[in-house]
Parts: structure tokens; sequence; C-alpha cells
């Protein structure tokens, strides 16, 4: 675990069966619930509620099912915080299973297709955040992509990934067989801490993007938290 193994995921083969895609997403949603991951989002902007005249409009990139959305579009209900939350994801798949969990979940949240590699972020956005996305990158393509949501973001960049610890090894293995059936999940989730980045790394990359100041911190059970603000 001293070095990072990038090393393609199931999640992200496109042939993949569409059943077996959304079983995964779902996996994953349950898993981020138990986790706490919208939380700890939503608690890393809710200083950006005050004082406003407008909604907090959020983006989160490489959304996958949408849950992380949803459940930022709930607990902002819940407090009595105005918030616009859009996601997008380069999967047709995750974007259609995402707006059929919206629906169902009587959240107005939007979500659409785009690839965040590859374009430009749409503009407009206070925050911008993604969640299990960097891991699935070269490190070259996570720096850009980091500068990229340094550009989009008026206020706040918000950064939720795996990090790659060995002591979490038992407890990625742990989660994936006790919190979901998911074959793919099971698969991916062991590589996936592989990928992951380092806290050190993360800072590193920060840096390189040009997210000076930016602030990297571990957040339990497996994850670092990385939050850079506009000055």
């Amino acid at each position: 675990m001293d070095q990072r193994v990038l090393e393609p995921e199931t999640m992200d083969d496109p042939s993949l069966d569409e059943s077996e895609h959304r079983t995964a997403l779902a996996g994953l949603a349950r898993l981020n619930r138990v986790g706490r991951v919208a939380g700890s989002l939503f608690e890393a902007m809710r200083d950006l509620f005050a004082g406003r005249d407008r909604p907090l409009r959020v983006l989160d990139i490489a959304t996958g099912g949408g849950d992380v959305p949803i459940r930022l579009c709930q607990l902002a209900r819940r407090s009595g915080l105005p918030i616009e939350v859009h996601g997008c994801d380069v999967s047709p798949v995750a974007v259609e299973f995402a707006r059929d969990r919206a629906e169902g979940a009587g959240v107005a949240a939007r979500f659409f297709r785009f690839n965040a590699v590859r374009d430009p972020l749409p503009r407009g956005y206070d925050v911008v955040t993604c969640s299990l996305f960097l891991h699935h990158l070269a490190r070259e393509e996570a720096v850009n992509v980091l500068e990229k949501m340094s550009r989009a973001a008026e206020t706040r960049v918000i950064v939720s990934d795996l990090d790659r610890r060995p002591r979490h090894r038992a407890m990625i293995w742990l989660a994936t067989h006790l919190l979901t059936r998911s074959a793919v999940v099971r698969v991916d989730g062991p590589r996936s801490l592989r990928a992951a980045f380092t806290v050190d790394e993360a800072r590193a990359m920060a840096a390189e993007a040009g997210l000076h100041g930016a602030r990297v911190g571990r957040s339990f059970p497996c994850r670092f938290i990385l939050t850079w603000d506009r000055h």
C-alpha cells in the first residue's frame, strides 16, 4: 500500500450490464449513507449559507448514482437552508439512475451528462464538489480536475475521497461485504483503495493545481476531505 496502484474498475466499463450497474450504484449509495459522506460535505459548506439572499448553488461532478446531491438537498431542507444542487456524470446509466432516485425521494436535484475530465466545468456555482472520483484518475488528470474545479467554483471546492492507508484495507472489505451484495462493488472497493491518494499526496496535488491554502484532513471512517476557498 506504500505505492499507488491504478487499476481499471468494473464500474467504469461502458459495457457493464445495466442492471449490474444499477445494483452497484445502489450499493455505493448505501456505503456513502453509512459513512455519512454527504453529511461531512454538508458540514464543510454550512457556513456559506449565512447572509445569503439566494440559494447556495452546488455542483457535484462525477456524481454516480446521485446519492450525495440528493442527501445534501435533504439535509438542507431539514435545516431550513436554501440550496440548489446539480450533479453530472459521464455515464448515461448513472444519470438516469440519479434522476429516478431524486424523483422517488421528492428532491429537486438536477442531473445531466457531462465529461468532467475532458470538458471545462460549467460556471455559476458557489461550491463544486466531488466524492470518490479522483482515485479513478491518473495523477495528472486528478491535478487537472482540481484546477478546473477551482476555476468553476465561485466560493469553495470540496473533495471527499478514500485515504490510502493499510489500516483501511480490512474496513473496506468488511463494508463492501456487509452493506451490499453487488459483486461489482466488492471487486472495485479494494481496487479503489489501492488507487486512492494519501492525505499528503492530495495536499501536494492541490498545491500543484493552484489551490493554495487548501486544507486536507482525515474523515472517518477511511476518507480525506479537501477544502479550498477562493479569496
